[in-house]
């Protein structure tokens, strides 16, 4: 085989059907996001304004964080010298696991390089810990929950998305016996529709199953504390274990799962995905902790994004862009087509500095192509301005379709 020509052949097959994704260079700057630099191929440089980025409360410059990075890199260095089992496992990440499962009224948390490791690793190890284990996915899981169920060896049963009704269907066919798990998330973050937890959670006490949720896009954001859609809708108490990450509304790097003591002891145990990764570094963990801290006071920021993504979306709406609109906050405009959100992401980029990565298949589905924005509390009233005068612009430009206002 010519193994050149056949990946010459697959790249070319992104470029065909406008897929082809393109990395900038950027870099971000401190004390003035939602602002950065982007360093083009030749040379030169160009202030743009990121409007795709998932740092979703500004937390990546907070005070307190990098006061906290900085002291723990004073103190414990560089990297943390191996894995959890080996020499990985300082002060700094027992703090974060304390304050990870206060956050969500767990007895203990377990720390992961990623949520997308988390999901993978814990998904992918529940069928050791519980033989003959059917787990019940929502079409539209994230990749990682989707590979760690795949992986997994075990039973599996995909329902339709948010369709309650379908999962009982479902669970209803299986043997009554058969250990059972539900895994759903708690935003979906394409579309930004919520998760029904409270009907899933009700389905799994009529029949005995474990509950699963993902809320990656949640945690920091929704909550008295940040602790997600489950403690805003106070139904903690009801969920077995819980998936977040640290690399969005905490704005650091990492992910976790939150649960009972037993349930973290055993995927600690058993989970390769756990047990031979390096753990992450001291100063990373000590960001973390302090970011998760601070969020858990910190409620007028959350109210202050919430209302950011209305501006937005009333603004986008009232001139008739085809957003998706499920009170998340998660701004989709659709596109519908591979090539033109490629065109309107480059336009928006080179014409006004406005950075926005098109969303193509197979993160969404086909004809559904979108521009997926992330307005912050940091995001000023400026910035939004130019933003919707920009996309007006444009959409008129490219002749795209619009609402009928008047109807």
């Amino acid at each position: 085989m010519d193994y050149n020509a056949q990946l010459e052949q697959a790249i070319d097959q992104l470029h065909e059907e406008g897929r082809y994704r393109t990395f900038i260079d950027i870099e971000r700057q401190r004390g003035h996001f939602p602002h950065a630099t982007w360093r083009k191929p030749d040379g030169s440089e160009t202030p743009i304004t990121v409007w795709c980025g998932n740092d979703y409360l500004g937390m990546g410059q907070h005070p307190a964080v990098l006061s906290a990075m900085h002291e723990a890199v004073d103190a414990a260095g560089a990297g943390s010298g191996g894995t959890r089992n080996i020499s990985g496992t300082t002060v700094f990440h027992k703090r974060l696991e304390a304050e990870l499962a206060d956050l969500h009224g767990k007895e203990s948390a377990l720390l992961f390089t990623s949520a997308y490791i988390a999901n993978d690793a814990t998904l992918s190890t529940l069928p050791k810990l519980f033989p003959g284990l059917i787990i019940y996915s929502d079409a539209l899981n994230h990749a990682s929950m989707i590979e760690g169920v795949r992986r997994n060896g075990g039973a599996k049963r995909i329902f339709r998305h948010n369709d309650v009704a379908h999962l009982r269907e479902l669970m209803a066919a299986d043997d009554p016996a058969a250990p059972k798990l539900i895994a759903f998330e708690s935003v979906y973050s394409m579309d930004g529709d919520f998760g029904p937890i409270e009907a899933i959670c009700d389905l799994a006490d009529e029949f005995g199953a474990l509950t699963y949720i993902d809320e990656v896009h949640a945690v920091g954001m929704y909550g008295p504390r940040g602790g997600g859609v489950a403690e805003r809708d106070r139904l903690l108490h009801r969920l077995d274990i819980i998936n977040g990450t640290l690399a969005k509304a905490y704005g650091v790097m990492g992910g976790y799962i939150a649960a009972s003591g037993r349930m973290c002891d055993a995927i600690r145990s058993y989970a390769p995905g756990f047990i031979f990764t390096t753990s992450l570094p001291p100063a990373v963990a000590a960001g973390a902790a302090a970011s998760v801290a601070h969020l858990k006071r910190d409620q007028a920021l959350r109210e202050r994004h919430q209302t950011q993504a209305k501006i937005l979306k009333t603004r986008l709406k009232g001139m008739g862009l085809p957003i998706i609109d499920h009170g998340s906050h998660i701004v989709p405009v659709i596109v519908g087509d591979p090539v033109h959100t490629k065109v309107l992401s480059d336009m928006l980029l080179d014409r006004y500095g406005i950075y926005v990565q098109p969303i193509n298949y197979p993160t969404v589905p086909r004809g559904t192509e979108r521009l997926r924005f992330t307005p912050s509390p940091v995001h000023g009233p400026k910035e939004l301005d130019h933003l919707v005068h920009a996309m007006d612009e444009l959409w008129s430009h490219c002749a795209l379709n619009r609402a009928d206002l008047s109807a």
